[in-house]
């Protein structure tokens, strides 16, 4: 048993010491979007600094804590705050709770973050489906991993599964106009230069982050169906006058809560994924 499975093994067991469901979904919240979490209604809540092995936020908008309770029927465990490179953290800490959470049971993951627009048909507030991703970040099952799944996972169709179609149903269903694109990840925490969103622009890259494709690689390893929504949340580095800052990315997923709510709200309704039939520690 390598490690990095027996710490995942440590936090699942702990976990289980005050929860015992059987989670179907996992959600992770990207900057600004924590408060999908607190309408959950009863739910547990089991702050990251409580699990062993288990790494901490430390930026503004992640509170850093397990949300667990079902929604629209569905038993899920929400991430209320996720945690970067940027922070000191290693890659295998980065997507350490993906696989506790599949030791946990779940079989499907959705991803959301708040991202810089570089397609110029994208403006602040809008919400993009990722259709695909490229990596720029360290590969995060880099060393042993064979025991979370095959050594070398293909990454094709990452986002083309169920819970992908139930996003789509939900925006088509609630009228919310919803973009397609590419998103790139950079390993943060300084925004982007100008010279390099042109790069990423001429690369296929529809939107910049610091987060969500080593979650998603992770999720692919571990047999994890998966989707992602982007907010995006400022014009990228060069596309306008404004200066970037944090605060600004806050500022506008706060003003499309009501709507990101919403498109989660209506994917759980429609989306019922398979049990995955993994190990409870």
């Amino acid at each position: 048993m390598t490690q990095e499975y027996s710490k995942c093994l440590e936090s699942t067991a702990k976990i289980r010491e005050v929860y015992t469901g059987s989670p179907q979904l996992g959600i992770i919240l990207g900057t600004g979007l924590g408060g999908f979490a607190d309408g959950v209604k009863d739910a547990l809540k089991i702050p990251y600094a409580e699990i062993p092995n288990f790494p901490r936020s430390t930026v503004s908008g992640h509170s850093g804590r397990f949300v667990i309770g079902s929604i629209n029927g569905v038993e899920t465990i929400i991430m209320q705050g996720r945690v970067h490179l940027y922070e000191g953290y290693s890659p295998a800490e980065v997507i350490r709770p993906i696989r506790v959470m599949k030791l946990l049971g779940i079989s499907a993951l959705l991803l959301t973050n708040a991202a810089g627009g570089i397609n110029p048909d994208f403006k602040p507030s809008d919400l993009m489906r990722i259709t695909d991703h490229i990596g720029l970040a360290p590969n995060p099952l880099t060393g042993a991993n064979t025991e979370f799944g095959t050594r070398f996972p293909d990454c094709t169709g990452i986002y083309n599964g169920v819970l992908s179609e139930a996003v789509e149903k939900a925006a088509k269903k609630l009228k919310i106009p919803i973009k397609h694109g590419v998103y790139l990840q950079t390993p943060g925490p300084s925004f982007e230069t100008p010279a390099e969103i042109r790069f990423f622009g001429r690369i296929g890259a529809d939107a910049v982050g610091m987060s969500t494709a080593a979650e998603a690689i992770a999720a692919r390893h571990a047999g994890l169906d998966v989707a992602g929504i982007s907010l995006i949340s400022n014009y990228a580095a060069g596309l306008s006058d404004s200066p970037l800052s944090h605060e600004e990315v806050g500022v506008t997923a706060d003003s499309a809560s009501v709507k990101f709510i919403a498109l989660l709200n209506e994917t759980l309704m429609s989306f019922r994924p398979k049990r995955s039939g993994a190990e409870k520690s």
